[in-house]
């Protein structure tokens, strides 16, 4: 046999050999960096994460302060949008999914800033019609949102800052109590100027 066939047997497979070598060891490097990303995204059975405190998920939005959230709300998202010359800005905090695949409000928070918001009265018609609720039968009670002036239905309050701003807090009444209700919108107010 001469020296060239053999090298030429040997260097297809050698090369077989190290070009399988590593294909091995690429896969192995993307399985370890995928496991790796996967056990910090996803904590490994036995192992209890502790979901983010009240003081973590509270802070501000449009110039307004949280400072209460009820226990056991989930993850919030914010929005903005306008509607007949409105702009609301809201936090809205969901669980789930559930089994369907379904998520659940549990807290929406909202600024309201507008010409059109005058006081509580203009408050009310702006929201009732906003809401496709009538006025006339719409059940309100008067509350006091600690100084402000508002009006507190099942789910929610609303209530009047000063003219052009107002604010909205809505609560899942089936988890939550009236007492919940009120002290998140007694949390939500204005940031204090200095």
């Amino acid at each position: 046999m001469s020296r060239s066939s053999l090298g030429s047997r040997v260097v297809p497979a050698t090369r077989r050999i190290v070009i399988g070598s590593a294909v091995v060891l690429a896969s192995l490097g993307v399985w370890t960096t995928t496991s790796a990303a996967a056990s910090v995204a996803e904590p490994r059975p036995g192992y209890l994460v502790a979901p983010p405190s009240t003081e973590q998920r509270a802070c501000t939005l449009d110039g307004f302060v949280i400072e209460h959230l009820p226990d056991g709300i989930g993850t919030p998202t914010d929005f903005e949008y306008e509607w007949e010359d409105i702009s609301f800005h809201s936090r809205v905090w969901e669980t789930g999914p559930d089994p369907e695949g379904a998520y659940k409000v549990d807290l929406t928070v909202k600024t309201l800033r507008g010409e059109k918001l005058t006081d509580l009265e203009a408050l009310k018609a702006f929201l009732a019609e906003y809401e496709e609720k009538d006025p006339e039968t719409w059940d309100l009670h008067a509350v006091k949102v600690g100084e402000y002036d508002g009006l507190l239905a099942d789910h929610e309050v609303f209530y009047f800052i000063a003219p052009g701003l107002a604010a909205e807090v809505s609560l899942d009444r089936e988890r939550f109590a009236e007492q919940d209700l009120l002290a998140t919108a007694a949390g939500f107010h204005p940031e204090p100027t200095s």
